[in-house]
């Protein structure tokens, strides 16, 4: 039971709860969207990231200087019943609904990233330096 409680305090905490929330229903998001998301500044949200990635919660990925953060794999049926209950229940509360809207909004760099595309902001880079000459992206 240690380790059910130790979930629950980890969440217990309102803005790991929001982030929680988010991943479940957004499965990958940058920090730096996160952060706009909850209206809190990068290091802030990094710093939450970091307690639910040393409680295995969470798992990163870096890409360049971004860092996209996800939950794990259910490794329990609670944990399952915890992502679903995040993603089911709790996707109309008004504070999630507000973050929702917001991380919809969010904007790294001057560039909108929708689902965390920050490859796409790279490959248009690339494109304006002229070494991504002769590549197109269909649908941009």
């Amino acid at each position: 039971m240690k380790e059910e409680a130790d979930l629950f305090k980890i969440l217990a905490d309102p803005t790991r709860m929001k982030l929680a929330v988010l991943l479940s229903i957004k499965e990958e998001v940058c920090v730096c969207a996160l952060a706009q998301a909850l209206n809190e500044p990068d290091y802030k949200i990094s710093r939450h990231m970091g307690i639910m990635r040393s409680a295995r919660l969470v798992e990163a990925r870096r890409e360049g200087t971004w860092m996209y953060y996800k939950l794990v794999n259910p490794r329990s049926r609670m944990e399952e019943c915890l992502w679903d209950l995040f993603r089911d229940c709790l996707t109309d509360h008004p504070a999630v609904k507000a973050c929702l809207e917001r991380l919809d909004k969010a904007q790294c760099d001057g560039q909108e990233i929708n689902r965390g595309e920050h490859k796409l902001f790279r490959e248009r880079q690339d494109a304006q330096r002229g070494s991504g000459a002769g590549k197109k992206e269909s649908g941009v």
